[in-house]
């Protein structure tokens, strides 16, 4: 598994936002900066919940935390393209 990878967050339809928040909230409390990624609007509106939720996490701590919102193509299990949506955390 390389670096991106061991970064990456794969968000679902049926994701608890607070479970992704709490994964999101230690990863930047320990230094990294993970990527989010969502296929499919019902993910992407997890994805968002649990984004937001995450920094209300780590904002007591006084991290301020924005995120970097864009696309992603994604190679699907028939190997057809996938648009997916990426949320990346900057924070400083």
């Amino acid at each position: 598994m390389d670096d991106l990878d061991q970064n990456m967050i794969r968000v679902s339809r049926s994701t608890n936002p607070k479970a992704v928040a709490s994964v999101i909230a230690k990863s930047i409390g320990a230094g990294h900066k993970p990527k989010v990624r969502a296929i499919g609007a019902p993910a992407v509106n997890q994805a968002a919940k649990a984004c937001a939720i995450a920094a209300g996490f780590v904002a007591p701590r006084g991290i301020l935390v924005t995120y970097i919102v864009g696309f992603d193509d994604v190679v699907g299990e028939d190997g057809t393209m996938i648009s997916a949506m990426f949320f990346q955390p900057v924070y400083g």
